[in-house]
């Protein structure tokens, strides 16, 4: 009879139990919510849950493998364990999930507070024998009964509020109020409306001129991102494409954008190269640079004319795979362009550690280029190191005659902005091709 008691015990153990850190788990969790709302039933006192979840973790375990990761996640447990106030606590959810229930947390302020000793818990390095790792997390709270009256509820609202912190960027905080579920609730349906457009094949692409600064002649077009829906009328591409790269479809939104602009850009003169954007989620996928090639080869389009165009935070998340990205594309002839270059944390780092065919200039210095003795020398400096490397140049962001006279005067190769032409569809750049371009080329060999 013993025997059958504990074995009987040792299964309920396990089924409250995280096996991995020896943390409970999401059972646990609902059983103590439990617990604290039956104590609180005559007087029903305010309580806290959280989720927290680490940022970036999926990129650091798959660099240094599962174990890596499973010791990780321990060490994360353990902290944990140590630092929550006596009668909470800690449990371990999905992957690098993990919550708490907090009975004596009643209001924002403390689950706010609490949120921030955690995450500077969380902060310091993690010892994986032979080197260091650096982790943030994000944090979602929610208050018992305001957002909500049970553990699924209240589990949901903290999800919620973890979703926003997400959003907010690393190591957010974020507490559950119905303003904040409303925000949440319009982003979800953009999110729907957002892949209902991308499987009707309903986001635009258009095109804005690259020239070459010494005789304004166009030399490439950058492709950019459009959708104009029925219901919510435009929607700025700052808006929704981090919302495909939050949600995980970033590879469709761009896999068909790609398609779209290569195959107007069959239409161009041979010459003129196509620029596009890559995201940071596409720059840590092993199977971006096979996936990229495959719709050129679909499309006809020769690798040779596209210029793909990344930043400096998006090669930081996996630099590795990154470099394995970087390295196939520019076998296969395309050209890497690094975007928004001296606004990143490690520009010259950067330009060691990969090869770039060009350099963009952000628009931060151009636009203060004629009234900005610092922002004149940092592109000085910036042209003086691109020669030297042997990189070409584009200034982003020109607006006027004489920000791109100034630029000419410096020794800048290529300009891109308004003042040379606004962004606009395949067919307006056909036209504008026709009466910008042919003539214009049809000059020079006339006048050579």
């Amino acid at each position: 009879m013993a025997s059958l008691t504990v074995s009987h015990n040792e299964l309920q153990a396990m089924a409250y139990t995280d096996p991995l850190t020896g943390l409970g788990n999401r059972n646990r969790m609902r059983e103590k919510v439990l617990q604290i709302s039956a104590e609180r039933a005559s007087d029903p006192a305010p309580f806290t849950i959280g989720i927290a979840n680490l940022d970036s973790f999926k990129p650091i375990n798959d660099l240094f493998g599962s174990s890596a990761g499973d010791e990780i996640l321990c060490q994360v447990a353990h902290r944990l364990k140590a630092c929550i106030p006596d009668g909470a606590l800690v449990t371990r959810h999905d992957g690098d999930e993990f919550a708490f229930v907090l009975p004596l947390i009643f209001e924002r302020a403390s689950a706010e507070k609490f949120g921030q000793m955690i995450r500077e818990v969380l902060s310091a390095p993690y010892d994986l024998g032979d080197r260091n790792v650096r982790l943030s997390a994000s944090f979602g709270f929610a208050i018992y009964p305001f957002a909500g009256e049970d553990c699924e509820e209240l589990l949901k609202s903290a999800e919620t509020a973890l979703y926003r912190s997400k959003r907010r960027g690393r190591g957010q905080i974020t507490v559950y109020s119905r303003e904040i579920a409303q925000e949440m609730k319009r982003a979800t349906q953009l999110e729907q409306a957002l892949r209902n457009a991308i499987i009707s094949d309903a986001i635009d692409v258009h095109f804005q001129p690259i020239v070459s600064l010494s005789n304004n002649q166009v030399v490439g077009f950058e492709a950019l991102a459009r959708w104009n829906d029925p219901d919510l009328g435009f929607v700025s591409p700052g808006v929704f494409v981090p919302l495909a790269e939050e949600r995980g479809f970033i590879d469709a939104l761009s896999e068909t954008l790609l398609r779209k602009a290569a195959e107007a850009a069959l239409s161009w003169p041979r010459e003129l190269f196509l620029s596009f954007n890559l995201s940071s989620a596409q720059l840590m996928d092993p199977g971006t640079s096979g996936s990229i090639l495959s719709i050129l080869g679909r499309v006809g389009f020769d690798p040779h004319r596209l210029e793909l165009e990344i930043t400096e935070t998006a090669v930081m998340g996996s630099a590795d795979t990154a470099h394995r990205i970087i390295a196939d594309l520019r076998a296969a002839g395309v050209r890497i362009s690094l975007d928004d270059f001296g606004t990143g944390q490690s520009s010259l780092g950067r330009l060691r550690d990969f090869i770039f065919d060009k350099i963009k200039i952000d628009r931060a210095f151009v636009s203060r280029i004629n009234s900005d003795r610092a922002s004149e020398h940092i592109i000085k400096a910036i042209l003086a190191m691109c020669d030297g490397l042997e990189l070409e140049v584009v200034a982003e962001g020109i607006e006027d005659y004489a920000e791109a006279v100034k630029l000419r005067t410096l020794g800048c190769g290529m300009g891109q902005g308004y003042h040379f032409g606004r962004p606009a569809d395949g067919i307006a750049t056909l036209r504008f091709l026709h009466e910008n371009y042919y003539d214009a080329a049809m000059a020079e060999r006339v006048s050579a």
